[in-house]
């Protein structure tokens, strides 16, 4: 599939001679607004035919490159949801900080839907507890997946906002990889969000914010007010090509094979590996950085370790000969309290 933004900075002149921002004055991928540039404030080419690609692959009506992150596709949902007389949004205590925050910002009222803990972890709202917080608010947001890899209840989520008549949308940072398949966030969303680097190959801060028809209106002069008016070209190509990158299913089937091999915690998502440590985790995690490997988190439960279509077999090879030489210890039956302050800030 042709990647329009990428072509276009491919093809720029060697004999470019800037007068224009940015401040580096180097021609090659990190430009600006130019005549044949395209502009992602008023899309009419490169990134118009982009975005309509993405659209395409995404399911959605309209899509939105996004060189800011999730948190401005939240703040975008969020403000488009205020724009049709939303006063309350319910959403699980566990989320993201961009929603309490646009809450905040937009004087939305938060209604928040308990959640229980299982195996040391706060796990996705129970389709009657989301049922139960809808009924004292006007809109849901639901997480899927969650940091941990598990889906929340996207199917019923969808038929108890059609039976209440109210919007449902979906942070969907940690599922872009995920268009593919059933679970996708866009399936059943109204409005959702991918936080494209996450786990596909974009370059962090791309992601993209999406709307079914209705909504596509309010979405898009909500992200004229949250998205910068100076994106990065090398953020928007990569999301481009993040988006159009096919599937691994070697990796995914690999990364299933894994889990069931090295005691990892069973969840949905096959990007997110497990592994149960307890207090071990911490000598563990320092363990295996000495041997260059990385994981995303340890939280005093879990180590997580985030894949992605471009991990390789090799390296979940040397990951589970690395594992298999460490002790580890019992998981607290109370939710983590360690390093994952991305989910853990209260409202």
């Amino acid at each position: 599939m042709k990647l329009h933004i990428a072509e276009m900075l491919r093809a720029q002149s060697e004999e470019h001679l800037s007068f224009h921002t940015p401040g580096h004055k180097h021609a090659g991928a990190d430009i600006t607004e130019l005549s044949y540039s395209d502009n992602l404030y008023a899309p009419h080419g490169v990134i118009a035919a982009a975005e309509a690609d993405i659209s395409d692959i995404l399911g959605a009506n309209r899509s939105f490159i996004l060189t800011d992150g999730s948190t401005s596709g939240i703040f975008s949902m969020l403000a488009a949801l205020k724009s049709r007389s939303v006063s309350a949004l319910a959403y699980p205590q566990y989320s993201h900080p961009s929603v309490y925050h646009a809450c905040e910002l937009l004087g939305i009222r938060s209604v928040l839907i308990p959640q229980e803990t299982e195996y040391g972890i706060l796990r996705q709202p129970s389709a009657r507890a989301v049922e139960a917080a809808l009924r004292q608010a006007d809109a849901l947001l639901l997480t899927s997946p969650d940091y941990y890899g598990f889906f929340a209840p996207l199917a019923e989520a969808r038929a108890i906002c059609d039976g209440q008549g109210k919007p449902f949308v979906v942070d969907g940072a940690h599922g872009s990889h995920l268009h593919f398949s059933p679970e996708y966030a866009g399936k059943f969303a109204d409005m959702w969000v991918d936080g494209v680097h996450k786990s596909l190959p974009a370059l962090t801060q791309g992601a993209v914010v999406s709307a079914t028809d209705g909504w596509v209106s309010p979405l898009s002069s909500a992200v004229r007010r949250f998205r910068t008016t100076s994106p990065s070209y090398p953020i928007m190509a990569s999301v481009e090509y993040a988006v159009k990158y096919p599937r691994n299913f070697a990796i995914e089937r690999a990364a299933e094979d894994f889990k069931r091999g090295h005691g990892c915690l069973g969840n949905d998502d096959w990007t997110k590996i497990l592994v149960p440590f307890g207090a071990a985790g911490e000598a563990a995690a320092g363990a295996l950085e000495k041997e260059g490997l990385y994981p995303e988190f340890y939280d005093g439960n879990y180590i997580l370790f985030y894949l992605s279509p471009c991990t390789k077999e090799s390296d979940l090879l040397r990951l589970g000969e690395a594992l298999d030489a460490l002790p580890r210890g019992e998981v607290a039956s109370d939710a983590p309290t360690g390093a994952v302050p991305v989910y853990r800030e209260g409202p």
